[in-house]
């Protein structure tokens, strides 16, 4: 099994992020592109001690970037939308933004 901090890479801290955290109970990650949704509760529950709904993931497909006349893709990456059980609190990093 990997460890935790292989399967969820770093929070994300955008608009609609912020939005689906304060209406929906919902945090944002961007984890592993390899790593299933069992594997994102778990990381999830045990990193902020928290109880998890649900996990929904998305794969985000490279952008093309082009430096003059080369060109090439950024890679892919997956989001996963984590959504907290009714009455968990919101983990720390997220309360001070």
């Amino acid at each position: 099994m990997p460890t935790l901090y292989t399967v969820i890479r770093r929070p994300l801290i955008t608009e609609k992020g912020m939005t689906v955290k304060e209406t929906q109970n919902t945090l944002v990650f961007e984890v592993a592109l390899k790593a299933t949704k069992t594997e994102v509760k778990q990381a999830v529950e045990t990193l902020f001690k928290v109880k998890v709904n649900g996990v929904r993931t998305a794969t985000v497909e490279g952008k093309e970037r082009r430096r003059g006349k080369f060109a090439g893709y950024r890679p892919d990456w997956k989001k996963a939308y984590v959504r907290l059980k009714d009455g968990e609190k919101m983990p720390e990093y997220l309360n001070s933004l």
